[in-house]
């Protein structure tokens, strides 16, 4: 079977997949760089950072992580195996991980599965039934994490209250910040775009307190709607908080949420206070399962439509001219 990057079709495809990953803000931090026949390279594109909600550059890791295990699964369901090398050359920043393939032969199912819900998984705003996730699918949610060097931890019902009012403090504080919510309105727009937020995924303002849904700093001219009673949380959770940590959470939460998306599973974050952790540089109470990466919402929900992607054209990038991160 001929190698996926070694023609124009192939290439296209395989960028075609990993552009469907979710990313902060719909930011799409992504670039790739196709290297001979057999290697693709994914690249940072640190002009899509957010520089004031993300000053470590954690949010934009996780993001490319995520396209990275899109990129992975395509390289597998074409019947070859990715070796990846995360962070190849400190003297390249950007240069966030190297995939190679090799022959390998047809996937399984689960991969065929799991491939199949790149296209159907949806960040959905809505308000999600009071139906409870079953305890077998959660164990697949926690198998998915484990799989890529991660945790996901499930909150009791009082950590879960607690998080939620962790949320309502820090949108609080963060809601005050201007050049917080500039950022924000920038990337949450209306007309025809290949990326941010447009206002058909924002979804319905919350007639509840604490909220289960962001406030994006812009209008709603939907009427308030009330959420779940009993929101079921989760958090995906990392050994270390580091640049290679941030890919492999990203990693993580993909397959996380493709798992979640082929139970039927809908998920939304509630990352307001990792975003004021980094903003305010303020320590990371280490859990003793790690340090937290995404706060993750699940539940089920209506079908939503998917926000914007940029053409798979678009994504592929020559030699990167030189740039810190």
């Amino acid at each position: 079977m001929p190698f996926p990057a070694a023609t124009d079709l192939g290439v296209r495809w395989l960028l075609a997949a990993a552009g469907q990953a979710p990313s902060v803000l719909n930011t799409q931090p992504w670039r790739f760089r196709i290297v001979g026949e057999k290697s693709v390279e994914l690249l940072a594109d640190p002009d899509r950072r957010l520089r004031v909600a993300d000053p470590r550059g954690r949010s934009m890791h996780v993001s490319c992580g995520a396209a990275l295990f899109n990129l992975r699964l395509a390289v597998r369901v074409s019947g070859h195996l990715p070796s990846v090398w995360a962070l190849p050359s400190p003297e390249e920043p950007r240069l966030l991980a190297l995939v190679r393939m090799a022959p390998f032969g047809p996937p399984t199912a689960p991969e065929q599965e799991l491939y199949a819900a790149i296209g159907r998984r949806r960040t959905s705003r809505e308000p999600f039934s009071d139906r409870r996730v079953p305890p077998w699918v959660l164990a697949d949610l926690r198998i998915a994490a484990s799989r890529e060097g991660a945790n996901l931890v499930l909150p009791t019902m009082r950590a879960a209250a607690d998080l939620l009012d962790y949320a309502a403090i820090a949108e609080e504080e963060l809601s005050a910040d201007h050049d917080y919510l500039a950022e924000t309105r920038a990337w949450t727009i209306g007309g025809t775009h290949a990326d941010g937020l447009p206002t058909y995924v924002l979804g319905p303002p919350p007639a509840d307190d604490p909220a289960l849904v962001r406030y994006f700093g812009v209008r709603n001219a939907r009427t308030p709607e009330r959420f779940e009673s009993r929101p079921q949380l989760a958090v995906l959770t990392t050994p270390g908080d580091r640049p290679l940590d941030w890919l492999r959470a990203g990693q993580a939460l993909q397959r996380v949420l493709l798992v979640a998306a082929s139970h039927g599973l809908s998920a939304s974050f509630l990352n307001q206070p990792l975003d004021l952790r980094d903003m305010r540089h303020r320590a990371d109470p280490r859990h003793r399962r790690g340090h937290a990466q995404m706060i993750i919402r699940f539940g089920y929900g209506p079908g939503v439509p998917r926000a914007p992607r940029r053409p798979a054209a678009e994504l592929r990038t020559g030699d990167p001219e030189p740039s810190s991160l």
